[in-house]
């Protein structure tokens, strides 16, 4: 079918190309993905809001109700001195979170700095620069936090810091890549021709290229912070007693596993959770920042 209009004819039957779709929509195609980002909005707003939502006190003990199973003045119950599960729960998400998030940040900052180097000056710099990156993926990082920690102690800041530093290499690989593909790029040749430096173009105009990248690198890389130091306070290397955290709360737990099991199911319900939400988050934002799909 066709009409004419201002002596123009226009033809009905066809049907004009679908309307550039963004991130947002495509991500919520992806259930688990979407299922995944509620959980996570949830758990880091309760974490946030911290001590005016807790219950009770996580740090009160009380010698003569413990290991009691819940109940209406403790809703999950209480652990082996008596102290109020749920509060306790709800403080090492804040520790656990932080300790992933701040790790996760510092392996991304760490990992786009040494691969931007590498991609963007090449020869040498990217000779010398993915040598180390090589040498780093080749040690044994678990055991190697084990030693710096057992070495400098178990507290937040090195628990972070080495969690952080020891897991930059795969950031580092995938920003290389990506400045590789960009530093050839024509606008590069254009912000180089009216004299943008190489800081300016690494920064302005190549990093915002490579963000979606490293955003879906992190969302595993938090998840695997999180585990890392879950491992390392289950070992009572991480963070210590009495401040709480999902780790030491199933270490605390284990000698009580058939008189209270209750204990160890909260704490490691969490971290199962969490992790697989990062997971599907991961999953869920490799897809929708997929250039091939940008026009879908």
């Amino acid at each position: 079918m066709s009409r004419v209009l201002a002596g123009v004819e226009l033809r009905e039957d066809i049907v004009a190309p679908p309307r550039r779709r963004g991130v947002w929509h495509r991500l919520r195609r992806s259930r688990p993905a979407v299922l995944a980002a509620i959980f996570l909005a949830a758990v880091h707003l309760l974490a946030l809001a911290g001590p005016p939502l807790l219950p009770l006190d996580p740090f009160v003990t009380d010698p003569l109700n413990t290991l009691q199973r819940p109940s209406r003045a403790h809703l999950l119950g209480t652990d082996e001195i008596g102290r109020d599960t749920l509060s306790r729960l709800i403080f090492g998400a804040r520790v656990s979170l932080v300790v992933g998030l701040v790790a996760m940040a510092v392996a991304i900052v760490t990992g786009a700095v040494v691969g931007g180097l590498a991609g963007y000056f090449g020869g040498l710099v990217d000779a010398w620069l993915m040598r180390f990156t090589d040498a780093m993926m080749a040690l044994p990082t678990f055991f190697l936090i084990l030693a710096v920690v057992a070495v400098f102690g178990g507290g937040p800041v090195i628990v972070m810091l080495v969690i952080g530093f020891t897991s930059w290499m795969q950031v580092a690989r995938i920003a290389r890549g990506e400045y590789l593909r960009w530093r050839i790029a024509e606008f590069v040749d254009a912000a180089r021709a009216i004299g943008a430096s190489d800081l300016q173009i690494m920064a302005r105009h190549i990093f915002p290229q490579v963000t979606p990248s490293i955003i879906v690198t992190a969302t595993l890389g938090v998840a695997f912070a999180i585990l890392t130091e879950s491992a390392l306070s289950y070992l009572g290397l991480g963070i210590q007693p009495p401040t709480p955290s999902w780790g030491n709360m199933l270490q605390n737990a284990q000698q009580y596993l058939w008189s209270a099991p209750h204990l160890a199911v909260y704490p490691g319900a969490m971290i199962l959770l969490t992790v697989l939400s990062y997971n599907f988050l991961g999953d869920g934002l490799r897809d929708a920042l997929d250039p091939s799909l940008r026009n879908v």
